[in-house]
């Protein structure tokens, strides 16, 4: 309901994010604070979103449930477990062994069978599984998405992904490719580490 008056309007979305337990994804430290509308740390410098951004990206990924999603940056596994709801497979690359190790536990524990894993370098994508229907980036790339994974859309795909401006601001961007070029829309602020190559 919360979700709902923030403006996710998306009933798909709302149903995923109401099947998965965001508990499951969380440090026991932090267990208390499981159901708040806020990022927390997951470990390893890096952060699990909170529910309303995993919802509004989610949603402005607009994905079918026979699609093909790439996801850049697998963290707790959280916004991996939504998309699994949403797409046919997820293809999900995490930089941080450790952090994936984790995922894959928590993601295998839930049953969940339609998601690949790949521990590496996220800005180059999986050329080997392109092109994709979609891609979600989920940490914070330069001033526009990484060529590669733009190169990795499939023609009328989207790419959702936050920016990052000259002032240091974040803001989530989609990317339609077209028959011609790529289209960009500015969606909503953001706040996400950064998009570490390598």
């Amino acid at each position: 309901m919360s979700l709902r008056r923030s403006g996710v309007t998306d009933t798909r979305v709302l149903a995923a994010l109401e099947r998965v337990a965001r508990d499951a994804f969380i440090p026991p430290s932090f267990a208390d604070k499981a159901w708040d509308d806020v990022a927390l740390p997951i470990g390893h410098a890096q952060t699990i979103s909170q529910p309303l951004v995993v919802a509004l990206m989610s949603e402005a990924l607009q994905v079918g449930d026979r699609m093909k999603v790439l996801e850049v940056g697998t963290g707790s596994g959280y916004q991996t477990a939504v998309l699994s709801h949403l797409a046919r497979r997820v293809y999900t690359i995490e930089t941080i062994k450790p952090l994936l190790d984790e995922a894959v536990q928590r993601l295998e524990q839930m049953r969940i069978t339609n998601i690949t894993t790949r521990h590496g370098d996220g800005s180059k994508g999986w050329p080997e599984q392109a092109p994709f229907d979609r891609i979600l980036v989920t940490a914070a790339a330069g001033e526009e998405a990484p060529p590669p994974l733009l190169e990795q859309l499939a023609i009328g795909g989207i790419l959702v992904t936050p920016v990052t401006w000259r002032a240091g601001e974040q803001i989530v961007v989609r990317v339609t490719r077209t028959e011609d070029g790529y289209e960009q829309e500015e969606m909503f602020p953001v706040r996400f580490v950064p998009l570490v190559p390598g």
